[in-house]
C-alpha cells in the first residue's frame, strides 16, 4: 500500500514564479517535462497561470468558495469540487472574488496520457477501490484504506496510489479519484 501524506509534501515555486504548489506525484518522478503530474496549489493572489504547452489540465477548487478563471478570454466560475478541463497552451488567469482557494491540478501530456478526475462521496458500507492507474485523494472527512490485510487512516489531502490488488477506501467524506491512462501508440 502506497500512501502519500500531505504533510510530507514540500512547497515549490510555480513555473511563472507567482506562487507555490505541492507535487503529489508525477511521471517521470520530479521531472520538469513530465508526462503527467498531480499537484495541490494554495492560491492567495489573483494572476496569470503558468503555461504548459502540449499539456491538458484539470483544475478543481478543493478549499474555498470560488475562483473565476479566464481561459483565452472566456470566464469560468469554478466552485468547490467541480473539475474543469482546459488546455495548458491557453492564456489563463484567475480572480479570487471571495478569498483564497486551494486547488487540485491534474496535468497530462497530450498524446502520451489522458487524465480524468471524479469527485466521489465515500460510504462506510461500500468501499471504493483504487485501481493501478488511479490515485485517490481524501478531500474532506475521515477514511481508512485497506490493502493486503493492512489498514491505514487517511488524513485530509492524503493520497492513496492504486495497485493490484486494488486498495479500498472506506469512510465518510469526499474523495478525488484521479485516473491517468496511457495513450496507445
Amino acid at each position: 500500500m502506497h500512501i502519500i501524506r500531505y504533510d510530507s509534501l514540500r512547497p515549490a515555486p510555480w513555473r511563472n514564479g507567482g506562487g507555490t504548489t505541492r507535487e503529489v506525484a508525477s511521471f517521470p518522478a520530479s521531472a520538469v517535462d513530465f508526462d503527467w503530474r498531480i499537484s495541490i496549489a494554495d492560491v492567495t493572489t489573483a494572476g496569470d497561470f503558468s503555461t504548459f504547452p502540449g499539456v491538458d489540465r484539470i483544475l478543481t477548487v478543493i478549499e474555498g468558495e470560488l475562483m473565476v478563471i479566464s481561459v483565452d478570454g472566456e470566464e469560468h466560475a469554478m466552485e468547490q469540487y467541480r473539475p474543469f478541463r482546459f488546455s495548458g497552451d491557453s492564456v489563463t488567469s484567475s480572480a479570487l472574488p471571495v478569498g483564497n482557494t486551494r486547488d487540485l491540478n491534474v496535468m497530462a501530456r497530450r498524446g502520451a496520457f489522458k487524465g480524468f478526475l471524479s469527485i466521489v462521496e465515500l460510504s462506510k458500507k461500500r468501499p471504493h477501490p483504487v485501481f493501478d492507474d488511479q490515485f485517490a485523494l481524501l478531500l474532506k472527512g475521515n477514511a481508512v484504506v485497506t490493502a493486503g490485510g493492512e489498514d491505514a487512516k487517511l488524513g485530509a489531502l492524503d493520497t492513496v496510489r492504486g495497485d493490484d490488488p486494488a486498495p479500498e477506501v472506506l469512510g465518510r467524506g469526499f474523495l478525488a479519484v484521479i485516473t491517468l491512462e496511457a495513450v496507445p501508440t
